[in-house]
């Protein structure tokens, strides 16, 4: 069995790997095409356009994982089916057991590599790729800019509210164009603080170049202050899940911007949807497999390996459509995150333990 399992890794591997490299050379084509629409803004260049591509290519990669592990594993089976190789393997005693044991031991491989590149290298490499545009194109600030978040503190006068508001952050992560609002108890205002700039040194927040009004029964004061340090529950994790990008963002980040938000009495499905996605998409390669696996036990006369790598194809974008239908639809129904998360994984898998079931009882 080692043999055939060194066979079966070695060419289903080669096969993926293949086929993700012809994605991500698409990919970075439309990139850099689009991007080269932006060069002479500032000091934007031909070569920080093309470094911009190369930076988002770990972020397709793990988008298009699953599909290309489907298409790469139905090109593999499908041709050692044709071949009649996997025949003579049925024969000399691999069974449907045993081939989907394999399957599943060599995705759970495919979905650990996954979740590294999605959590790890693909967040960072994207930070760097917002960075570069903001380094060196100074038109296009972030989509996110002007966000908004809440925080509490107890004080010795009783429960202060806050409402922060983040113009835009820089690309050393600093944060640009702050205003922060201070409410009482009573929900009534009484300090707001504007800052040009401020650097996050949790728990304490330094800002830079401060206009402090305070509100009182007697009188409104303004200060201008050179310097000014403000205590806050708000980590730097937690402002950049709100500012950047969501693709930034890592699973544990997001958890701890999704608890923030559930703290502070805010909206979280959104995030919270996106929470359970990235946390359940590492599976999907596993489900990828299985979808896989009934191909072998096709026959030859039904299809040649293109028509089954188109088939493919088919059903990885149906994958990934339905996957984005229900989590839009989710967040308008106000459904469970984890259940719209895992739906279409699970749908899925079902399907193909059905097909299987199927090929391997009456075919």
């Amino acid at each position: 069995m080692k043999t055939v399992r060194r066979l079966f890794f070695a060419d289903i591997l080669s096969s993926v790997s293949f086929v993700a490299l012809a994605f991500l050379s698409l990919f970075f084509f439309i990139d850099f095409v689009e991007e080269l629409g932006s060069v002479g803004q500032g000091s934007y260049s031909t070569l920080h356009a093309l470094v911009y591509s190369l930076l988002e290519l770990p972020g397709h990669l793990y988008v298009l994982s699953p599909i290309a592990i489907l298409i790469g594993t139905i090109y593999t089976l499908s041709r050692m089916a044709q071949s009649s190789e996997f025949t003579i393997l049925r024969t000399g005693g691999l069974g449907p057991g045993r081939a989907l044991g394999m399957l599943a031991t060599l995705g759970v491989f495919l979905a650990l590599i996954t979740f590294i590149i999605g959590d790890y290298i693909a967040p960072a490499s994207e930070q760097k790729a917002n960075q570069l545009q903001r380094s060196f194109n100074g038109t296009k600030p972030l989509d996110t800019s002007r966000a908004w978040l809440k925080d509490r503190l107890q004080t010795p006068q009783g429960e202060q509210s806050f409402a922060v508001q983040i113009g835009n952050m820089n690309a050393d992560n600093s944060l640009q164009d702050v205003r922060i609002f201070q409410f009482d108890s009573e929900g009534r205002l009484v300090v707001r603080i504007k800052a040009k700039q401020a650097v996050i040194d949790h728990p304490i927040w330094q800002l830079s170049d401060v206009t402090l009004t305070q509100w009182s029964l007697e009188a409104i004061r303004e200060t201008k202050l050179k310097h000014h340090q403000w205590a806050s529950n708000l980590s730097a994790s937690v402002v950049a899940a709100a500012v950047m990008p969501l693709e930034t963002t890592s699973t544990l980040e997001l958890l701890r911007y999704v608890n923030h938000l559930s703290d502070n009495e805010q909206t979280a499905q959104r995030h919270a949807i996106k929470f359970w996605n990235r946390a359940f998409y590492p599976l999907a390669c596993l489900v990828m497999m299985g979808l896989a696996l009934p191909f072998a036990y096709l026959h030859a006369r039904h299809g040649g390996v293109s028509l089954k790598v188109f088939g493919g194809i088919m059903l990885g974008i149906s994958f990934v459509l339905l996957n984005n239908v229900v989590s839009h639809v989710g967040m308008l129904k106000n459904w469970t995150p984890w259940v719209v998360a895992a739906a279409p994984s699970a749908l899925y898998l079902l399907m193909s333990m059905a097909a299987f079931a199927f090929l391997v009882r009456y075919r």
